[in-house]
């Protein structure tokens, strides 16, 4: 059992599970029906997506600081109480049964999908044996 990290739209692989998208927004133009028929997600989890202000704050930097920037910044609203619980929910289901998370961003090291798989390891989660997506 464990968790696999994911892009958002891509085919399912085998043993991925229920897609949990951590993201602010639907995909757009994409009926609510259509969602898990695209592979986009069964469950939107917005919680686990950066705060609309810190998307905006990344997207205007374009220099080498933003991305260390934005990681720290992250971790501290994945570090609020009720963001924290769901982490550590995640991480305990993870050794009951397969699932995904996952963002829309095509390269995964400058995605914040890229810090929840770092988060969900240090609440204990088992991932899936892959690198990044």
């Amino acid at each position: 059992m464990s968790i696999s990290i994911v892009k958002l739209g891509s085919p399912r692989k085998p043993k991925e599970g229920l897609r949990l998208g951590t993201v602010r927004r639907p995909p757009r133009g994409v009926p609510k029906s259509e969602y898990a028929k695209r592979n986009f997600y069964d469950v939107w989890l917005p919680n686990l997506a950066p705060s609309e202000k810190l998307l905006k704050e990344v997207k205007a930097a374009h220099d080498n600081k933003s991305w260390p920037r934005f990681e720290r910044k992250f971790r501290s609203e994945m570090n609020a109480p009720d963001t924290a619980k769901i982490l550590d929910l995640l991480a305990a289901l993870s050794h009951r049964t397969d699932f995904s998370v996952g963002c829309y961003c095509g390269d995964e090291r400058r995605c914040h999908r890229s810090i929840l798989r770092q988060l969900l390891v240090e609440h204990g989660a088992q991932l899936a044996d892959q690198g990044p997506t």
